[in-house]
């Protein structure tokens, strides 16, 4: 695993081809001296498209909630700065009508002018505060920016171990970030937190089945497509047949098993932290029984986890870590 973590983390000082290379930047938490203006990305409505009002306006159809009203409202505005790069990286790498490796090494030189202590776009400014607060160092930010990098150029996977090296960069950096915010992290929350976002990352893909693959994009590993019987041609009916649902049935029972070390992950929690926390893994488990309860059909409808299903599976674990303490 951590060959191929390497491997895809790499792709992101791997410019496209005919694009200029860009040196990476060593991790640094401090103000240094502020680097030369870089050229923005050339498609002018980027910085529109970019908007902060805009990106924040996505967090209500997330299958989680980004920053519950019940947290305080400084713990929440940390969160929802996360949320709002997290956001504007996908933007960008996946629904940008101009020239998208430019527009992400556009936004690469965001994360230096925050890094420099001189952000320049709201996004990042809004950032600045807690990557100071909490000494955050940019290797998250840079991962979720080499995953969109991927995008652009990989369209499938050959197995399970080939896609979580994707989640390794797609989406466990934004629970390292989540657990900095926290003030929790340590060597076993991190592990379990990988878990619970590559499981939510699966999620994302099974729901989204669909419109990946009219995007030219399959993240179902080939090997299990292969196993299932199940083609590419398969992906784009407009109902699921039977070896699909097969499929989607095998991947959300994985899915399900990395999420489950978020009930060890809730356990070693305190506060308002297990209530944010409870709200991710609840919310990724309540997704997976949406999926269920629609017989593994994910092409005719995005079969989300709606507020009933959520609380059913938040109360008891929400609770059920009162009763057991996870190691920390």
């Amino acid at each position: 695993m951590r060959v191929i973590v390497e491997k895809l983390r790499a792709a992101r000082s791997v410019p496209p081809e005919g694009a200029a290379a860009i040196e990476p930047t060593a991790d640094r938490t401090g103000p240094t001296s502020p680097p030369a203006p870089a050229p923005d990305a050339p498609d002018e409505p980027l910085e529109q498209f970019a908007d902060i009002d805009a990106v924040m306006a996505r967090a209500s159809g997330e299958n989680f909630p980004v920053a519950p009203g019940m947290l305080p409202r400084r713990l929440r505005s940390h969160l929802e700065a996360i949320y709002g790069y997290a956001r504007l990286v996908d933007n960008l790498g996946d629904e940008y009508g101009g020239d998208r490796p430019a527009a992400l090494d556009w936004l690469e030189h965001r994360i230096d002018d925050l890094y420099a202590g001189a952000p320049r776009h709201e996004v990042f400014r809004r950032l600045a505060e807690t990557v100071q607060e909490f000494d955050i160092p940019r290797t998250p930010f840079d991962d979720l920016l080499a995953a969109n990098r991927l995008d652009q150029a990989k369209t499938a996977y050959t197995d399970w171990e080939d896609l979580l090296g994707y989640c390794a960069l797609s989406a466990n950096p934004v629970g390292h970030l989540v657990l900095a915010v926290l003030e929790a992290s340590t060597p076993a929350r991190l592990s379990a937190s990988d878990a619970v976002c590559s499981g939510l990352q699966v999620l994302e893909h099974l729901q989204d089945v669909g419109e990946d693959a009219a995007a030219g994009r399959v993240y179902l590993p080939a090997e299990d497509m292969a196993r299932f019987g199940c083609t590419p041609a398969d992906l784009l009916a407009p109902v699921a047949g039977e070896p699909l649902r097969r499929l989607v049935a095998f991947e959300c029972e994985r899915a399900r098993e990395l999420l489950e070390d978020g009930r060890t992950l809730v356990a070693s929690l305190r506060g308002f932290g297990r209530l944010a926390v409870t709200g991710f893994v609840a919310g990724g488990l309540a997704g997976l029984d949406a999926i269920e309860a629609a017989g593994f059909e994910v092409l005719s409808a995005t079969r989300s986890a709606g507020a009933r299903r959520l609380l059913r599976r938040a109360v008891p674990l929400y609770l059920g870590a009162i009763l057991r303490r996870g190691p920390a």
